[in-house]
């Protein structure tokens, strides 16, 4: 069985609660920080100076002045105009700010495919929290019709040790791995357990380049029932789209919850090029109107759900860094299909095959010209430089651009 080769551990006794949208994810945030001991681990792609981005300022430099060991760690693209006095009042406190691949200049734009798309939040090794919402104010549904639809989830138990591991490793500390950090079998659907069952997987561009693709296909596979998945950029590789469809055409009921309002058009034009390959073998499509979906979660039966960073796209599976946790819960599995029901019933416009408005010579050659990338874009995606990811901190990178500038007016 495939799932004997995955690479992270399952672990039982874990409890999740899911977090929709900015409104219930920036207060529990906000609030376990200020209840931190020992320290705080966070990263994030975007980090804004907005409202949100002020909050999150202020609660992490309460909690370095109190005593807490304080590191973030943001994106270098995803978060590029944080002025030095934002910075400034982070770091004055005691918060270590890390700038994840802060290259100047032309070879800022070869990594830029690269990037830390994350976002992870440990806290006292006891608290975690993973999803795909970043620390800016359009997560927020004040933000008006640009407003992000998405999820997080908050965590507890064995599985958030996995994740502090992680996180200290990302910033280049260790700690004593626990005895049961060790590899534990897939475990079956049925099989009892204390609390939920989960994997902490990611992506990265060295062992574990494929990770968080495979689960997702191996559950599709096994899926008896139904697949429910909600994702904002959604162009995956053939494989994923062969397993969807093999899957609809042996009865299990399959449906997408995709951008029928993106923030990006081309989102939106790249996955309705898969549409009839998909629509013809059963697979529903349903497009999400109500504002941008940003969301990248997905369930299958009863039991497994996941939820985390990674769009099904060339980027996420085969270029930036990402995590997700995979989940074995039935409560859990029954809250995310409560939320995405409603979405799907309330908010979404489903696509049928006849909406399809195409000549057929262009439909055949449109799916010849995607077939090919499909199959190949994961080896396209291998040309690009896998750098050895750096940190720099934020006062450095900060005091060279400005040595830089300096020199350039010179």
């Amino acid at each position: 069985m495939e799932g004997t080769n995955l690479k992270q551990p399952w672990v039982d006794g874990n409890r999740f609660a899911l977090l929709e949208n900015g409104e219930a994810f920036f207060p529990r945030v906000y609030e376990a920080i200020a209840a931190a001991r020992k320290d705080i681990l966070l990263e994030t792609f975007i980090l804004f100076d907005d409202k949100v981005g002020r909050d999150l300022q202020q609660a992490l430099a309460d909690a370095a002045r109190r005593g807490v060991q304080v590191d973030m760690t943001i994106d270098g693209w995803g978060s590029p105009d944080l002025s030095p006095e934002f910075i400034a009042q982070l770091t004055d406190a005691g918060v270590r700010v890390h700038v994840f691949d802060p290259a100047p200049g032309i070879m800022r734009r070869i990594h830029l495919f690269r990037r830390l798309h994350r976002k992870l939040i440990v806290i006292d090794g006891e608290t975690a929290f993973i999803g795909g919402i970043n620390f800016s104010a359009d997560h927020l549904a004040d933000f008006g019709p640009e407003a992000k639809q998405d999820y997080a989830v908050e965590v507890h138990g064995p599985v958030v040790e996995h994740m502090y591991q992680f996180a200290q490793a990302a910033v280049g500390k260790r700690r004593e791995r626990r005895r049961w950090f060790r590899r534990r079998a897939a475990p079956l659907p049925g099989e009892s357990t204390r609390g939920a069952v989960a994997a902490f997987v990611w992506r990265d561009n060295q062992n574990h380049s494929n990770d968080i693709e495979r689960h997702y296909r191996l559950a599709i596979r096994l899926a008896q029932r139904r697949i429910v998945i909600a994702n904002a950029y959604f162009f995956p590789g053939y494989a994923f789209i062969k397993s969807l469809r093999k899957a609809a055409r042996r009865g299990v009921d399959v449906s997408l919850i995709l951008q029928g309002n993106p923030d990006m058009p081309i989102v939106q034009y790249a996955a309705s090029m898969l549409y009839h390959h998909l629509l013809s073998a059963g697979v529903k499509i349903h497009e999400y109107c109500d504002r941008p979906l940003h969301g990248k979660v997905a369930l299958i039966d009863d039991e497994w759900a996941t939820v985390g960073s990674s769009n099904l796209d060339p980027l996420s599976l085969s270029l930036n860094l990402e995590a997700n946790v995979m989940i074995r819960d039935r409560s859990f599995n029954a809250e995310l299909n409560s939320s995405l029901e409603r979405l799907m019933r309330e908010s979404c416009r489903q696509v049928a095959i006849e909406d399809i408005k195409e000549p057929t010579w262009w439909r055949l050659v449109r799916s010849f010209v995607v077939f090919h990338i499909l199959r190949r874009y994961p080896l396209w995606a291998g040309w690009l430089p896998a750098h050895a990811p750096s940190l720099q901190a934020a006062q450095q990178m900060q005091a060279d651009t400005a040595v830089g500038q300096t020199e350039r007016e010179a």
